[in-house]
């Protein structure tokens, strides 16, 4: 386990708590592009606390994940015991060639060193004919937590994070064809995250500081995040993942 899965499983709860929910549009729309029906087997690639593979379950699937911090792991075997879910990384994942129908990385893609390995073997453990999605958030200027992020690193003189490749329109398709995959679908959803009140804000936008680091952030966070201030006191941000869904090879295709 590296430094970085470390800090994911110190944060897995309060991340699973805060974050959890907020991919499930872009992972419906992931079920109906690729078809996922009873009986799919389908591989969820850093799977987290396994809210998408709870979906699945839920809808008659066999579900599999992988993920290289064991907090998420404890979370998501938790959240769906009948599922077959194991800890490892994107580039080196633990089944043998073509072994599902479908195979997602939600979220996840942006935080391996090498997305075109991760890529490689997503298709390798793909069967023929079978489905590659790649989903994760859209370029900043798409999401309003981005303003809020950008006020944060300012107050740290620090700059904004640029947009990745991945991020930006054509970004995640292009990565699907250099596999060798068909690229059948690409889109982009609203994702809604909601704070109902300044603490669970705050707390969601310093996921993984201290106590010490969330009251020095309080009032920058709570200050940038004004303008989406709802009636009740608490928070509305709209944001935008984009998604890519891509078919792998046939015998003589």
């Amino acid at each position: 386990m590296d430094e970085t899965d470390d800090v994911w499983s110190m944060v897995s709860a309060e991340w699973a708590e805060l974050w959890g929910d907020v991919a499930d549009p872009v992972r419906r729309a992931i079920l109906d592009a690729t078809g996922i029906r009873p009986g799919s087997r389908v591989l969820d690639i850093g799977c987290g606390s396994g809210e998408f593979l709870r979906m699945l379950a839920d809808a008659g699937v066999a579900a599999a994940g992988v993920d290289p911090a064991p907090g998420m792991i404890e979370l998501a075997r938790a959240a769906v015991p009948e599922g077959d879910i194991r800890p490892g990384g994107a580039e080196s994942l633990p089944w043998p060639d073509a072994s599902f129908g479908v195979v997602a990385a939600i979220n996840a893609l942006q935080f391996t060193e090498d997305p075109d390995a991760a890529v490689a073997e997503m298709v390798r453990v793909t069967q023929s004919g079978g489905f590659v999605a790649v989903a994760n958030w859209a370029e900043g200027a798409r999401n309003d937590i981005h303003g809020i992020e950008a006020a944060v690193a300012r107050s740290f003189g620090e700059a904004p994070q640029p947009d990745g490749e991945l991020r930006m329109p054509g970004g995640l398709a292009e990565l699907l064809r250099d596999a060798g995959l068909e690229v059948v679908v690409t889109d982009i959803v609203d994702v809604v995250w909601g704070a109902e009140n300044d603490d669970r804000l705050v707390r969601g936008v310093l996921l993984g500081e201290d106590e010490e680091g969330i009251a020095a952030g309080f009032d920058t966070v709570t200050a940038a995040a004004r303008p989406f201030r709802t009636p009740s006191g608490g928070y509305r941000l709209v944001n935008a993942f984009r998604y890519a869904v891509g078919r792998t090879p046939t015998p003589g295709s």
